[in-house]
């Protein structure tokens, strides 16, 4: 207990699914967590939750694509706290497509405003203020298994994460060579049961469009034959907001059993 004692988190995408999971558990260790998404009703209870369990959180409506909204967070934040050390990008969003051809220019662009300028919004405010209060930080990319490898009907979504990877490498060199004690890397997580599924579709035998059932696919793709839940990407996170990964910088934490060793 208490691997992030006295820290502040802040954690985009916080109110279900990954993001949920890492607010619970950083608040549990004992980090202050500013939980903020779109989806206000869930965020709220949340936040209450983790208060009732003895934590400390608040919730903030947030837009992850507008950097006027991203100034007024940070802004929250440092007049609340004073200080940021953690700093989760997981807002996120799935597309999918039968084929790249079909898909519509506004939902490619959608996609990569949320998944890709959504963190360099985070990074470029959040690190500003890491840097001024001088504390030093670690900076947490939440990417996928997609970024990693292809997939036939998730080609946009892949361009995301991938671009969050190496997007995530570069500024781990830039904090590095400027020696300011931020760490950035990105977590991959699999096939993990979170609300992001019910945006990717695909054709059962009936010739239906429906979320992919996790249960199946998992048994046939990943090699541990289950699927993963929040808390086992949570669990990366807290440790890459900790301590115990202070030599670590630019590398990419893939939590996905087995799935990509194949």
């Amino acid at each position: 207990m208490g691997r992030v004692e006295g820290k502040v988190a802040l954690v985009t995408g916080g109110a279900s699914g990954i993001g949920a999971g890492c607010a619970e558990l950083l608040a549990s260790e004992g980090a202050a967590v500013v939980i903020t998404d779109l989806q206000d009703d869930k965020g709220r209870a949340l936040a209450g939750a983790i208060a009732r369990s003895g934590g400390n959180a608040r919730y903030y409506h947030h837009d992850v694509t507008s950097e006027e909204a991203w100034v007024a967070v940070v802004g929250d934040v440092k007049a609340a706290f004073g200080r940021l050390d953690i700093l989760v990008n997981n807002a996120g969003i799935g597309i999918s497509s039968p084929s790249i051809t079909s898909m519509s220019l506004e939902d490619f662009r959608r996609q990569q405003a949320v998944n890709v300028e959504g963190v360099f919004l985070g990074i470029k405010h959040g690190l500003t203020f890491m840097r001024e209060a001088a504390h030093g930080g670690s900076i947490i990319n939440i990417s996928s298994v997609a970024g990693l490898k292809g997939s036939p009907t998730l080609a946009a979504y892949s361009a995301t994460k991938g671009a969050v990877r190496l997007l995530s490498k570069a500024v781990a060199l830039e904090c590095a060579a400027a020696r300011d004690g931020v760490r950035v890397n990105s977590v991959h997580p699999g096939i993990i049961e979170t609300p992001i599924w019910l945006g990717i579709m695909q054709t059962d035998a009936s010739g239906s469009n429906a979320p992919p059932d996790l249960e199946a696919l998992s048994s046939m793709v990943v090699p541990v034959g289950v699927k993963g839940l929040p808390s086992d990407i949570a669990q990366g996170v807290l440790w890459l907001a900790s301590e115990d990964s202070r030599y670590v910088t630019g590398s990419e934490l893939v939590i996905d059993g087995g799935l990509t060793a194949r």
